[in-house]
């Protein structure tokens, strides 16, 4: 059958004619929770599998965050476990930097086997919401930022991770460097490692800074005219990031708050919005202060950032990450070249004109992230939505709606259940999946004794 992602056997053809020495390949099918799930086949299988698929179990995509199944879901023997086929998606085929033997890679994504889309497979949703722009003319353009940690692989003598030593020299160091290029230096091998295997997989990769802790670094990505495109990107970054860390000792750590008493990781999503001439609608005309159309899309994503806080912050960890003064939002405020928001008008270009969605921790789904965000950019310019009034200087002392957001990851988890909001976003079966699969990893994590639970009461009560 004709594949439904697009993909085409002269896709492969090509590859393997170009790529000789590949003797294997990663098929990787991003589920819920971000996790790629696949095979390693041998190389005279990838015609097979861009001629026709395939098969792969329809629970694949009903797993906790540790590979359980969630019975809840409706995935697992509400159907017998069958199989689905699964897709390659054009232009995720790619070569792995330095393995040994040389391997490629190649993302999929899920189908009936008649051919219409699994719903509860993440990247179909941000489909959804993209064709729903299509549909109207417009085309949501955007990049996504990756902050996270390189961490020793061996824990500190209490038990905690710490940085890891430079992997040029084995250089140590506990200080923020925040911006230090000097301090960038020390892993210079790795980032050469990261940025050769980005070219290979046609990841447009720019620049790499030292971030605000000890072993936290970014990455940037240049703007993708097409935002499906661009979580693509994403995905695809983190995987080989994690692949080059481990290649040189160290581990790339994309919690969202791995170190108690630095700032957590981020993962910001800049968006835009063209129309079919390629016109930002998102830049102001002359004689306007800003662009109604900016303004109602702003207003769109604080009026569901309340119940949509479970995409953007979707474990138990992700929570910690929220605290005045980190660089973090905490409330649905919006600004202008103001960090302290959680929808930010950056500086620069009246052309290049975008908000940049601040909430999302580096451990969220980007394909759900970019899904909601585009659902509450559409639902602010359909009901043409007030963001009120600029949050100016200190965001985290302004008199804002902070007490309509959830306190915690449970509030959380029972704001995103009733929303009709996140319904309309995810779809209804996606959304059924992810809020069973968070409840699942809510009741793991509240029904464990940690070690904490014995520092505070052992001896105590």
């Amino acid at each position: 059958m004709t594949s439904p992602s697009g993909s085409t056997p002269a896709e492969a053809t090509a590859f393997l004619a170009a790529h000789p020495e590949i003797e294997a390949f990663d098929i990787v099918l991003v589920d819920a929770n971000g996790i790629g799930r696949g095979k390693i086949i041998r190389r005279h299988e990838l015609m097979p599998l861009f001629e026709g698929g395939r098969h792969m179990p329809i629970s694949i995509l009903g797993l906790d965050i540790t590979g359980e199944d969630v019975h809840e879901t409706g995935l697992i023997w509400d159907s017998g476990d069958g199989d689905l086929r699964a897709w390659p998606i054009p232009g995720t085929l790619v070569p792995l930097h330095g393995t040994q033997p040389p391997r490629g890679q190649v993302m999929l994504s899920m189908y009936h086997l008649d051919g219409a889309p699994m719903t509860s497979d993440p990247r179909h949703a941000l489909e959804r919401q993209v064709q729903a722009f299509a549909d109207k003319g417009l085309h949501p353009a955007g990049a996504f930022e990756l902050e996270f940690f390189l961490l020793a692989n061996e824990r500190d003598g209490d038990g905690k991770v710490q940085p890891a030593r430079a992997v040029l020299d084995g250089r140590h160091s506990g200080k923020t460097e925040v911006y230090s290029v000097d301090h960038l230096h020390g892993m210079e091998p790795l980032f050469s490692d990261i940025y050769a295997a980005a070219k290979l997989q046609d990841i447009p990769v720019e620049t790499v800074i030292s971030e605000y802790a000890p072993g936290q670094y970014e990455l940037t990505l240049h703007y993708r005219k097409g935002i499906l495109r661009a979580a693509d990107d994403l995905v695809m970054l983190k995987r080989l990031v994690r692949m080059q860390a481990r290649r040189h000792g160290v581990t790339a750590c994309f919690m969202a708050k791995p170190i108690e008493k630095y700032a957590g990781s981020g993962m910001h999503l800049h968006v835009s919005l063209q129309d079919d001439a390629g016109t930002n609608l998102f830049s102001e005309k002359a004689g306007e202060k800003w662009a109604p159309s900016l303004l109602h899309a702003i207003g769109g994503l604080g009026a569901t950032m309340a119940e949509s806080m479970l995409v953007f912050a979707p474990h138990a960890n992700s929570w910690r990450r929220f605290v005045a003064q980190s660089y973090a939002p905490v409330a649905p405020t919006w600004g202008v070249n103001n960090r302290s928001v959680a929808l930010r008008v950056p500086a620069g270009d009246i052309k290049a004109r975008r908000i940049e969605h601040r909430p999302s921790g580096v451990d969220a789904n980007p394909y759900l992230v970019a899904a909601t965000v585009l659902a509450g950019v559409g639902k602010g310019l359909e009901e043409r939505l007030d963001p009120g009034p600029e949050t100016t200087g200190n965001g985290y002392e302004a008199d804002n709606a902070a007490s309509s957001m959830p306190i915690d990851w449970r509030d959380a988890i029972e704001a995103a259940r009733g929303s009709d909001f996140l319904k309309t976003a995810l779809g209804e079966d996606l959304h059924r999946t992810f809020v069973a699969i968070k409840h699942a990893e809510y009741l793991r994590v509240a029904r464990t004794v940690s070690e904490l639970d014995y520092h505070l009461y052992l001896h105590e009560v």
